[in-house]
C-alpha cells in the first residue's frame, strides 16, 4: 500500500495568533515548505457522523484574499460533491450561490 504524509506546521506570535503556516507532502514532487495564508482542513468523523474542522489564517492575510480563499473553495465544493455524489441539480445551485457571493464581495471571476 502507498502512503503519502500531509505535514502542516503552524507558528503562532505570543498571542497564539498564526503567523505563518507552512505545509508539505511527501508525495509532493517540491520537496520544500510552502508558506499559505490560510487553511481549512475538514474531517468526517464517521463514528459520531460529524465533522472535525481546522480553520486558520495569518494575521496578514489580506481581506480580499480571503474573500477569494472561500469563493474558490466553494467552487471546489461544489466540485468534489459532484463527483462524490453525481447530484447535478444541487451543484448548479451551489454554482449560482457562487456567483452571487462573487457578486457582492466584488470578486473578478473572469480569467
Amino acid at each position: 500500500m502507498k502512503k503519502a504524509e500531509i505535514k502542516i506546521t503552524v507558528e503562532l506570535d505570543d498571542n497564539n495568533v498564526p503567523e505563518n503556516l507552512l505545509w508539505e507532502s511527501t508525495d509532493s514532487e517540491n520537496k520544500e515548505q510552502m508558506a499559505v495564508k490560510s487553511m481549512m482542513l475538514a474531517l468526517w468523523d464517521h463514528n459520531y457522523k460529524n465533522s472535525l474542522r481546522i480553520d486558520l489564517w495569518t494575521k496578514d492575510m489580506p481581506v480580499d484574499e480571503m474573500k477569494r480563499f472561500f469563493y474558490e473553495t466553494l467552487q471546489t465544493m461544489g466540485d468534489t460533491f459532484l463527483k462524490a455524489t453525481g447530484e447535478k441539480l444541487i451543484v448548479e445551485d451551489l454554482r449560482d450561490y457562487c456567483a452571487h457571493f462573487a457578486d457582492k464581495m466584488g470578486i473578478n471571476t473572469q480569467g
